[in-house]
């Protein structure tokens, strides 16, 4: 595709600082979410009784944050500044993170387990490295080629659809159905509008605008719901604003120093033991080969978007290397292994802007704004519907990003036509393995079924 920025290009200081807030918005809601989610699960397992100590010290979403943003700067580093990519909380790990604070004997022998975990997974991709550096990328082409790749990025936005719709009919405030979906179908609107119509400025940050465009109209509903005491039409939840002077306006108003996995767990290490670190082995390093399938797919999705191929130069070895290295550091602030982000991928490819600088600028933001409580706030209260508006344009990007590489293949074979059939009705349809406390995603399910069936298909009589 034509990029209106390259990799090396730099855009002026004021548009950088836009873009890069751009990439901030297309990641930080997933990002965000995930310690959400873990602290969820592991009330749960309190409330029911499978865990017996008490769950003081939270997951902070600020440190997640923080933790994406060195995490990602690690990887450019190790990248030679050569990949547009942002690396993110991956969902992959909520089970292995559920599992470390299952496990452990306290929170912060929990907290101490989520480092060790992703340092188990990190080594994973490290081995990894190592062995590509040697016998080089050729094997990843003739495993997964194209008819295998394809369909898999593919599914990877497929598999998302539902959470998009879900989040496009949900009012954090609890409104109606309809007034959620037409907010989000506004954001969604504005953002097309600004993506084709716009001129270039707006081209190039059509999300902010978007979404800025579908708060705004939630905004206006929910505050003549608030007025009216009509409970319909309030769309926003602004208790994470509100709550900013709740005990009056005080330096955690304006500024908050998140709490770091690393404090948390000072006093845990000492409480780790043989059979935990077999536990936390067990679910996080079978889970980084899963990853590993997935970032293969990410690299591929980018590199045809850039038209450079990224496995061989920076190399695959240093892809890797960045986004292993970059789970440690990230997990010792967040708690939370990254991934690369198809959300990020997905800006790349709908604005043109691969400028490696942006990406630089959204991880330095990233940690800043994780001590800016009134921007953190801010992003907590968009609601959920605009969101989902938003994601519908990004994960339908990604899956046609797959379905532009199954293109160039042959689906007059019947070999390639069975390949990227099992792969998109496995992956579509949900098909996940679970081994004990092992569970292969649906998308490394299909991603394995379709390498499989490739190579006996490829197989040829003699």
């Amino acid at each position: 595709m034509k990029l209106v920025y390259n990799i090396k290009d730099k855009p002026k200081f004021g548009q950088l600082i836009v873009f890069a807030f751009q990439q901030l918005l297309a990641i930080m809601a997933a990002t965000l979410v995930v310690p959400v989610i873990i602290n969820g699960n592991v009330l749960a397992a309190i409330d029911s009784g499978a865990v017996t100590w008490e769950f003081n010290a939270q997951m902070s979403p600020a440190a997640a944050l923080l933790g994406a943003g060195v995490g990602t700067l690690v990887y450019i580093l190790f990248t030679k500044a050569k990949s547009p990519v942002f690396l993110g909380s991956s969902f992959a790990f909520l089970g292995s993170m559920s599992a470390a604070f299952a496990g452990a004997v306290s929170a912060q022998a929990g907290f101490a387990g989520l480092i060790i975990g992703a340092i188990f997974a990190g080594l994973v991709y490290v081995v990894i490295a190592a062995i590509v550096k040697i016998a080089g990328v050729n094997w990843i082409d003739k495993l997964m080629p194209k008819q295998v790749i394809g369909p898999t990025v593919a599914i990877i936005g497929l598999s998302l659809a539902g959470n998009a719709v879900g989040d496009l009919q949900k009012a954090p405030a609890g409104g109606h159905t309809l007034i959620a979906v037409l907010c989000g179908l506004i954001a969604l609107l504005v953002t097309m509008a600004c993506s084709v119509f716009g001129k270039k400025s707006a081209k190039l940050i059509p999300f902010i605008i978007g979404i800025l465009s579908g708060y705004a109209v939630a905004a206006i509903f929910t505050v003549i719901g608030n007025a009216a005491g009509i409970d319909a039409l309030k769309v926003i939840d602004f208790s994470p604003i509100t709550a900013l002077w709740a005990d009056g306006v005080t330096i955690n108003t304006f500024f908050q120093f998140p709490k770091f996995t690393f404090v948390n767990a000072l006093d845990g290490f000492k409480e780790i033991d043989g059979s935990y670190l077999g536990s936390l082995a067990m679910a996080y390093v079978p889970v980084a080969f899963v990853v590993f399938a997935e970032h293969i797919a990410d690299h591929k999705n980018i590199s045809s978007i850039i038209e450079k191929d990224l496995l061989k130069e920076p190399g695959l070895h240093r892809t890797l290397l960045g986004d292993g290295v970059g789970s440690m550091v990230g997990a010792a602030f967040g708690g939370c292994p990254n991934t690369t982000y198809g959300e990020s991928v997905a800006c790349v490819a709908i604005t043109g802007n691969a400028s490696v600088s942006t990406i630089i600028t959204a991880a330095i933001l990233a940690i800043l704004i994780a001590f800016v409580s009134p921007f953190v706030a801010f992003v907590n209260s968009i609601p959920s519907c605009v969101m989902g508006g938003i994601c519908m344009a990004l994960y339908g990007f990604i899956a046609v990003s797959g379905l532009k590489m199954v293109q160039k293949v042959n689906l007059e074979d019947n070999r390639n036509l069975f390949v990227v059939s099992v792969i998109l009705i496995a992956g579509i349809g949900g098909l996940a393995l679970t081994f004990g406390k092992i569970q292969i995603t649906s998308i490394a399910t299909a991603l394995i079924l379709g390498i499989l069936v490739n190579i006996i298909l490829s197989k040829k009589k003699k």
